[in-house]
């Protein structure tokens, strides 16, 4: 805290001189005050360690980010502290506040969709462990859903006694974002007075199940069989396949967590999952005899490397606890390919635990979080596109949900990418109509 009020007793001398320099002999302009009176209150919240102005971006007048000193482990704070990155954009203190929780680190402090349409302040909280609030040596074990959740309260509540104490809250996140907006509902769900989902997985098992159903129904007859033909075909020039893959992985610098031989067949076998996911057209698989490069450059433009390639995998190492422990993920059928891999067992992604440590996955944290979402959660709206892999395990509501004002919307055929403008203009304008019957309560 020292360095903040020093920091801000430089900015007034410099205030200062400038306003000499400028010949300024009236009251400090309304616009430098707010600055100020902000960055002073910012200053004033406990756990804030240090704060950085930047450049306004997007409709917000003033953008910060900054950093909170935040337990280890809010249930032992013996453990130490680790600072967790945030992001505000400010435009009003009377206008609504949209916190986004990102279920990962923050990729940019411009506005998101619905910061945009109400043109709102906005507030981001980094998750953590993750980018820039991820400590140097990490207790893997304080990586839990509760925990996250008890961070994002200790910031949401600072941020609104300090700012907008007047201001209606609304939370949101993405896939995982998702989850992190539904767990910290359900551990404080007054804490913000509505929550948008989008595209979130609610998984009940470590390796969830319903996404083999899900696999084995979404699409036509037609486009699945495509999909496994061309499975199949790379199985087929598998060890063409794998000589591409150590080359680039060669020139590229890459190394795969379980090695490359192990690297091509999760590849393949992840391609399915990723093809419904991101909304790939059929009409990109290759046919009519494709080359050894086409079939590779295809498999590769629909999964990445960003799954399995080492150092994606250390970025990712968070994302991988948190789905082993408690949060779920799935893992591959093997039956339809045991031809080529001489197994039926489902490949799963032990592999992806921090070496030399695992552990049990829990199946509370996500049995509570239906629950909650089942039996007293309000205010809630859950967004999902129907050929969406991880909609295979979407929150499914109880008959009585909306009478507490929880609503879901499935987008006919989208994506992973389906957000609220993907819709139809009446069902956009459903969904802004509920959400700003929240906003004016």
């Amino acid at each position: 805290m020292k360095n903040i009020r020093s920091y801000f007793i430089i900015s007034l001398v410099l205030l200062f001189i400038s306003c000499k320099t400028s010949q300024v002999t009236d009251k400090v302009p309304s616009e430098i005050a707010i600055e100020i009176s902000n960055f002073e209150k910012l200053a004033s919240i406990k756990n804030v360690v240090s704060i950085e102005k930047h450049n306004p971006v997007s409709h917000f007048d003033e953008n910060y980010e900054i950093w909170f000193q935040q337990p280890i482990d809010h249930n032992d704070l013996s453990k130490g502290t680790f600072k967790q990155r945030v992001f505000l954009g400010f435009e009003d203190k009377n206008k609504p506040v949209i916190v986004e929780l990102r279920g990962y680190g923050i990729g940019s402090e411009r506005a998101g969709e619905l910061a945009d349409h109400y043109q709102a302040n906005q507030l981001t909280i980094e998750h953590r462990y993750f980018n820039n609030s991820r400590p140097e040596n990490i207790d893997w074990n304080t990586l839990t859903i509760e925990n996250a959740a008890k961070d994002q309260e200790n910031i949401i509540t600072g941020i609104k006694n300090a700012i907008y104490p007047d201001a209606k809250f609304v939370s949101t996140g993405i896939s995982k974002g998702c989850q992190t907006t539904m767990a910290h509902r359900r551990y404080f769900p007054k804490n913000v007075d509505a929550s948008v989902c989008y595209v979130g997985p609610l998984n009940y098992q470590r390796e969830d199940p319903r996404v083999y159903s899900f696999l084995k129904n979404v699409g036509t007859k037609e486009e699945r069989e495509k999909i496994t033909a061309f499975q199949k075909l790379c199985f087929e020039n598998r060890s063409a396949l794998l000589e591409m893959m150590k080359n680039i992985g060669e020139e590229k610098g890459m190394t795969w967590e379980f090695g490359v031989d192990k690297a091509i067949d999760y590849t393949i076998l992840e391609y399915s999952f990723a093809f419904w996911q991101w909304g790939t057209p059929i009409a990109s698989i290759p046919t009519e005899n494709p080359s050894i490069e086409n079939i590779y450059n295809h498999l590769i433009d629909v999964v990445g490397y960003g799954f399995f390639d080492e150092e994606a995998v250390a970025d990712l190492q968070p994302y991988f606890w948190a789905a082993l422990t408690e949060q779920g993920i799935y893992g591959y059928e093997t039956a339809p390919f045991k031809a080529y891999l001489n197994t039926e067992e489902i490949y799963k992604f032990d592999w992806a635990f921090p070496e030399g440590i695992s552990k049990n996955y829990n199946l509370k944290p996500m049995q509570e979080i239906k629950s909650f979402i089942d039996t007293s959660a309000e205010d809630m709206l859950f967004i999902y596109g129907e050929y969406d892999s991880w909609s295979a395990t979407a929150v499914e509501l109880t008959e009585d949900a909306s009478q507490r004002e929880v609503y879901k919307f499935v987008n006919p055929k989208g994506s992973h990418t389906t957000r609220i403008k993907s819709f139809n203009p009446e069902t956009k304008n459903r969904i802004y109509t509920i959400i700003d019957g929240w906003l004016k309560e």
